[in-house]
């Protein structure tokens, strides 16, 4: 059976906005927590794209 989620953490996951305007194949996605309830917005970080080799922003999805 499935664990039930302790407290407000969840699992969210990041995608590059610059790599999808950019028509390259492929994705740039990493995997992070956030806190609901002091984030309650999507959150938005600057993270290492491998495909594009340069830091770009990355977006909450989902």
């Amino acid at each position: 059976m499935a664990k039930k989620a302790k407290g407000n953490r969840i699992q969210v996951i990041l995608e590059c906005t610059e790599h999808k305007t950019s028509g390259m194949p492929g994705t740039s996605r990493y995997v992070t927590t956030k806190n609901r309830k002091n984030t309650t917005e999507r959150l938005e970080l600057k993270k290492y794209n491998p495909i594009l080799k340069k830091v770009t922003v990355h977006k909450e999805i989902k």
